[in-house]
């Protein structure tokens, strides 16, 4: 879409931020797409370039070993796939991807010492450079663009962004409801339901087989999801993330991360309820918190199997 000039107050507004805590892992040859899909929760084979899709890699048992987004380079470019995930799990990632490829026509390579990433959001690029997508979680994220670190003041001029902090990311994705793993979950510990990742368009529930699909879809199908991420809104101090959330002096959930007013929260939507039901104020840390919109705690609609 070419970049309208009306809507300057959109442009001025615009920030990025480069993320030091991304990194980018390649994964390139003639059986990459293939090898890909049949392993993480989305579907790659609709991938294309300037389009993302989020995604994770689980255990057989269902639970994230790491959750990424991914785009397609262009042809121009290379080919191949570009993961976007968290630079600490870069190195292992890569490990696991080449553990798997077997005979595969397929190369992975951590690129995260000459790649990173940045996120775009709050208005719309003059340019949208070649490797950049919309984040496909939610529009209000805004977009995702793949450089070097060191050209980041570069990649915002370009788009038409005041760069700033990765610290004002942290508070809009905060706001937005987005967990980030490491903070608001533990990576080998959660199942995509209780990260959202179901709500966020983060498992294909229509494509074929892939790493702990049974569990994810058994969980979908019956509905039995119980824990789940949740906003939450304080009114004063802000809890450390770990800290046990109580319901009166029943423990119902972990409290994440935090930014001004808004925070997160891994909770028994069940228990929850029950609390709010009954009258019980929500403690973490001693420090009151208070759910940010109620239908969080709404289960998802099931799945007919």
């Amino acid at each position: 879409m070419p970049f309208n000039k009306n809507i300057k107050r959109n442009f001025v507004a615009m920030k990025a931020a480069f993320l030091p805590d991304r990194g980018v892992v390649k994964v390139l040859g003639e059986d990459a797409r293939n090898f890909l899909n049949g392993l993480v929760t989305t579907d790659v084979t609709e991938l294309k370039p300037g389009f993302g899709r989020f995604g994770a890699l689980l255990t057989p048992q269902g639970k994230i070993i790491v959750d990424f987004l991914i785009t397609e380079i262009p042809a121009g470019h290379g080919g191949g796939f570009l993961i976007d995930c968290p630079r600490a799990l870069a190195p292992a990632l890569a490990q696991k991807l080449g553990f798997y490829k077997l005979r595969a026509k397929v190369a992975v390579e951590n690129r995260s010492d000459s790649l990173g990433v940045i996120a775009a959001w709050d208005g719309e690029p003059t340019t949208t450079p070649d490797l950049a997508f919309a984040d496909p979680r939610k529009a209000d994220l805004g977009l995702r663009l793949l450089a070097p670190a060191e050209l980041a003041q570069k990649v915002a001029d370009l788009i038409g962004a005041d760069l700033v902090d990765n610290e004002v990311y942290e508070a809009h994705r905060i706001a937005l409801g987005i967990p980030r793993g490491g903070l608001d979950f533990s990576y080998g510990d959660a199942f995509p339901h209780e990260t959202n990742m179901d709500r966020l368009a983060g498992v294909d529930f229509d494509k074929g087989c892939y790493i702990g699909q049974e569990v994810v879809s058994r969980m979908q199908h019956r509905g039995t999801a119980r824990t789940r991420t949740v906003r939450v809104r304080l009114d004063g101090p802000r809890p450390e993330a770990g800290a046990t959330i109580l319901a009166g002096d029943k423990p119902v959930g972990t409290m994440g991360s935090t930014a001004g007013e808004n925070g997160l929260a891994l909770i028994r939507t069940d228990r929850v309820s029950d609390a709010l039901n009954s009258g019980l104020p929500l403690t973490a840390g001693g420090l009151a918190i208070r759910l940010a919109d109620a239908n969080d705690l709404q289960p998802s609609a099931k799945q007919s199997a």
